[in-house]
């Protein structure tokens, strides 16, 4: 345990990137069926949470104005539903140090829940089961569930529904991060509207991608990265192409918009080409900032 108390319990949590999206038509229930491959990538945010008079959340680092330090926030959120779960008041401070993009589609928000819950679950002495913690996750957001698990992973259903999948090697990542976000909800209505009239396949794991990340071998990754959300993410900003070109053009084997976006992935061949490919898109001026990691990362851990 760590912290500004003897008491509070930090949790370190990853941010991810999805090395496919595969994306199904619209459900009764407004969300759409996915087969969506997360990979933890080593970016991380840390939560600490002490016991208070009332819950409170600050948050400091890159980008934390854009964090809401109200019950919307998803680290509040996870404290509040646990609490009452087990019948007790959520009375923590939740202080979330940021460094995972916010709003750009690296589930930092989710990776925050996850954290909270981890952390007040042990603050708290609960000692809640792993399936457990889990469903709690799934009812937070549908990519809370994999920064609790982290490594790599099958999400299907909403995302929330995981198999955990072997991962050979580790993998060498640049991600370009925009400046504003991109709201998720308008990145699938974007989606919708696309696709109005067509019959979208039902969505299915890429099993050429399967074994790319079971053999460790990045230039098969490459070549089988997909995400069908980029054309949304493209209409909404269109300047996200120019940087999707520069990385490439600066030795990226392949490249994507991250998640919902509107941060670009980088795939690079190894930890040099990595800082080449950063080097070369913080200079181009095509986006805010550029930053190197590897994968797979952990899972939310108790540091």
């Amino acid at each position: 345990m760590s912290g500004v108390d003897d008491r509070s319990v930090t949790v370190r949590v990853p941010a991810k990137v999805n090395v496919q999206l595969a994306v199904g038509g619209a459900r009764p229930d407004g969300f759409h069926d996915l087969a969506n491959v997360f990979l933890a990538v080593s970016l991380f945010d840390e939560v600490t949470v002490t016991p208070a008079a009332r819950l409170t959340v600050t948050c400091a680092g890159p980008d934390a104005h854009q964090v809401p330090l109200d019950t919307s926030n998803l680290a509040a959120r996870a404290a509040t539903l646990l609490a009452e779960r087990h019948g007790i008041a959520p009375d923590v401070h939740i202080h979330i140090a940021k460094d995972i993009p916010v709003a750009g589609g690296m589930a930092g928000g989710s990776a925050d829940g996850a954290a909270a819950l981890l952390a007040c679950d042990a603050l708290w002495g609960l000692h809640s089961t792993r399936a457990a913690l889990l469903a709690d996750c799934a009812e937070l957001g549908s990519d809370v569930p994999f920064s609790l698990v982290g490594g790599a992973a099958l999400g299907t259903g909403r995302g929330e529904q995981l198999t955990e999948l072997p991962v050979g090697g580790n993998f060498h990542w640049v991600f370009a991060a925009a400046d504003g976000g991109l709201s998720t909800p308008a990145v699938y209505g974007e989606f919708d509207r696309l696709n109005e009239g067509v019959q979208v396949p039902a969505p299915r794991a890429s099993g050429a991608l399967l074994e790319a990340l079971r053999s460790g071998d990045p230039t098969a990754l490459a070549g089988a990265l997909s995400n069908d959300l980029q054309p949304a993410a493209l209409s909404l900003r269109p300047s996200l192409r120019s940087t999707l070109d520069l990385g490439m053009s600066a030795g990226a084997l392949a490249a994507l918009v991250s998640g919902s976006g509107p941060t670009t992935a980088f795939l690079a061949k190894n930890a040099e080409a990595a800082t080449a490919v950063a080097e070369a898109l913080r200079a181009s001026g095509t986006c805010r900032t550029a930053r190197v990691a590897t994968s797979p990362a952990p899972g939310a851990t108790i540091v």
